[in-house]
């Protein structure tokens, strides 16, 4: 078995972050945290990236922990090293891993079939869309264990589904197909294949300006939870920044020719 956890492949302004454990269903074991961390850092220092797909190699997008792995003797990290938050970050290691791709400024689009379970849910849930197999299985699985779940749930679950059913789920830990997730609002949409319909998203949003994507998801994730008065201040800022400059010109060219928009990428931030 490959040492490798995460692979990371570019081309035409989108991204392709795989989770390549398959054959033990992409399991979170010490070496998959280390790298779905570093890969989301990687992702938002490299220049020109304008959409982000994640999906897993194998039966399974991620079925969560692999406990195991971890009394093995040669897990790079600790199980109690997962709750370690160092002085400054946000979030602990076994956050990160969810709650980073929140941090990436361009969207993330996961592609999800097979299990979809505990922290591979936790993970889906960091994307800001997912679309998963008709047939996916997803749940909120900590339950079974005995435990909460701890990878950023509390924080990405609250705006997708009422409060009830974000109880349910994690009360129950009973799992629930790529249809019912839809209905729930866990999943935003359906497809047969899932990696081609994320594919093909992506190169959509590719197509567009970055900096109205940008500003776009900006706009809705800071929105979402700020007063009318803020939300309205803040929709003002971004568009007068956006008006007038070189890649709303494009834009306006692209849509008046029909024809691709040449975009100038903003240089990614430490």
């Amino acid at each position: 078995m490959s040492d490798q956890r995460v692979t990371i492949e570019t081309a035409d302004h989108v991204a392709h972050v795989r989770m390549v454990r398959g054959d033990k269903h992409n399991g979170l074991d010490g070496a998959m945290f280390l790298a779905l961390r570093d890969a989301a850092r990687e992702v938002r220092r490299t220049p020109g990236v304008r959409a982000v797909v994640l999906s897993g190699d194998g039966p399974s997008f991620c079925a969560g922990l692999d406990v195991q792995s971890f009394f093995s003797g040669d897990s790079p990290v600790a199980l109690q090293e997962l709750g370690h938050r160092p002085d400054g970050e946000l979030a602990n290691l076994a956050q990160a891993v969810a709650v980073d791709w929140r941090r990436v400024k361009v969207p993330v689009i996961a592609a999800v079939h097979g299990n979809c379970f505990g922290g591979g849910l936790q993970i889906a849930l960091g994307a800001d869309v997912r679309i998963a197999a008709p047939d996916a299985r997803l749940s909120v699985m900590e339950i079974k264990w005995g435990l909460v779940p701890d990878m950023g749930l509390s924080v990405t679950l609250p705006p997708l589904v009422r409060q009830d059913v974000a109880k349910e789920l994690t009360w129950t830990g009973r799992v629930v197909s790529g249809e019912e997730a839809v209905a729930l609002g866990l999943v935003t949409r359906t497809a047969a294949d899932p990696l081609a319909a994320a594919q093909e998203a992506a190169a959509a949003i590719a197509g567009r300006s970055p900096d109205a994507i940008r500003a776009g998801k900006r706009l809705l994730d800071e929105a979402w939870f700020l007063g009318d008065r803020e939300s309205l201040v803040l929709e003002t800022e971004l568009q007068e920044a956006l008006l007038g400059s070189k890649n709303q010109a494009a834009a306006t060219q692209a849509a008046i020719t029909k024809q691709p928009g040449e975009y100038v990428d903003p240089e990614p931030k430490a």
